[in-house]
């Protein structure tokens, strides 16, 4: 009886969680039907690589994975290196999202911070304005 209502509580899990990631895939279809840019941002102790070095005009969506040994931040700087938007505490291992807006199109530079000090190791972005369809 109790294998019975172990494997139950299994199956129930794994139905929630399916449910959960079905919900996220629709919500990044969403983003994605709506225009906005998705970027890839791997961080390691001693460069930040993107997958794009532009995008479009309006909302970017960061996906920032830690490949490196030190708790990391990612920063995107805007006109006179100040700070749009941020994420901290994004540990070994771990990823974090980050959604920007851009205002305007324009040169913007993109930085992970590995230990959480300093200047960081610094990408520039370059946002395109948007197309007339």
């Amino acid at each position: 009886m109790k294998p019975a209502r172990a494997l139950l509580a299994v199956t129930v899990v794994c139905l929630a969680l399916s449910g959960c990631a079905a919900k996220e895939s629709a919500s990044e279809k969403k983003a994605e039907s709506a225009g906005a840019t998705a970027v890839t941002v791997t961080a390691t102790d001693t460069a930040c690589t993107t997958s794009a070095g532009e995008g479009g005009a309006g909302t970017t969506t960061f996906s920032v994975t830690n490949n490196g040994t030190k708790v990391t931040e990612f920063y995107v700087y805007g006109k006179d290196d100040r700070v749009l938007a941020e994420v901290e505490n994004i540990s070994p291992g771990l990823q974090r999202e980050l959604t920007v807006d851009f205002p305007e199109p324009g040169s913007y530079r993109l930085s992970c911070k590995p230990g959480m000090v300093g200047d960081g190791v610094s990408t520039d972005f370059t946002v395109k304005a948007a197309t007339s369809p």
